[in-house]
Formats: C-alpha cells, sequence, structure tokens
C-alpha cells in the first residue's frame, strides 16, 4: 500500500503536481487516536508483571551483588598472591645472598684475615693428643 503511495506521488511530482491525489490525503482530524484508557491498560500490565515479579527481580539484583562481590574478592586475591610471589623471589635472592657470603666468609684464608688482629695465627705443627690416665 505505501509502495503505491510513493509512485503515485512521484508520478504526481513527474506531472509537476504539487498536491498529493485526494485518495492518499489525510487529513489530521480523521487520523485514528490511540483511546487513553489502552495506555492506562497497558501501564497496568507493565506495572502488574513489575509488582507480581519483584521477588525474582530481587533475586536477580541479589546475584548480580554477588557477582560482584565475588570477582572483587577474586581480583584482591590475585593482587595478594602476586605480591607474596614477589616476596618470595625478593627473600630467595637474599637468602642465597647471605649464604654466599658464609661461604666466602667460613672459608680458611678469610677466618685468619679475620683472626690476625687478634693475635691468632694458623697452626705449623699438627695438634698433640693429651691422655689423662684414670685414677680408679
Amino acid at each position: 500500500m505505501r509502495v503505491l503511495q510513493q509512485a503515485r506521488w512521484r508520478s504526481s511530482i513527474k506531472n509537476n503536481m504539487n498536491v498529493l491525489p485526494e485518495e492518499e490525503y489525510i487529513p489530521a482530524e480523521e487520523t485514528p487516536e490511540v483511546p487513553e484508557h489502552k495506555k492506562e491498560w497497558r501501564l497496568r500490565i507493565n506495572y502488574r508483571a513489575i509488582t507480581q515479579n519483584m521477588p525474582f527481580i530481587l533475586f536477580l539484583s541479589v546475584l548480580a551483588l554477588i557477582y560482584i562481590a565475588n570477582s572483587h574478592l577474586a581480583e584482591k586475591k590475585i593482587r595478594r598472591i602476586n605480591k607474596l610471589g614477589r616476596e618470595i623471589k625478593e627473600l630467595k635472592w637474599e637468602y642465597l645472598n647471605v649464604k654466599s657470603e658464609l661461604m666466602f666468609r667460613s672459608k680458611m684464608s678469610e677466618v685468619s684475615k679475620a683472626v690476625n688482629p687478634l693475635g691468632l695465627k694458623p697452626l705449623n705443627t699438627p695438634p698433640q693428643k693429651i691422655e689423662l690416665e684414670k685414677k680408679e
């Protein structure tokens, strides 16, 4: 129907007619109006549907809040796990550093250098064993 009206309108323009044919012209007074009671009825249905489904809507809202809280907690735990992983790496490097320093300082040459100011010197002769006799 609409295509037919557009075709007639185009043909009227070609014929230098600026007015639409009478059968296509619909005055504003004759346009069908939607009664107000139908709009109210639709609003009542929507309001009614909303009020009847309110528990379900609240349930979905609670689920959404739980979902959001769960994702926040998961991200927080992931950040904490990453932080603890970095801390473990730092402590491991510190442990290896202290261990290598201890191994270096416990070498015989380093020990002799450290005790030399105290007047202690390494032995040139082997140690002697002292034996005591037991009295019975």
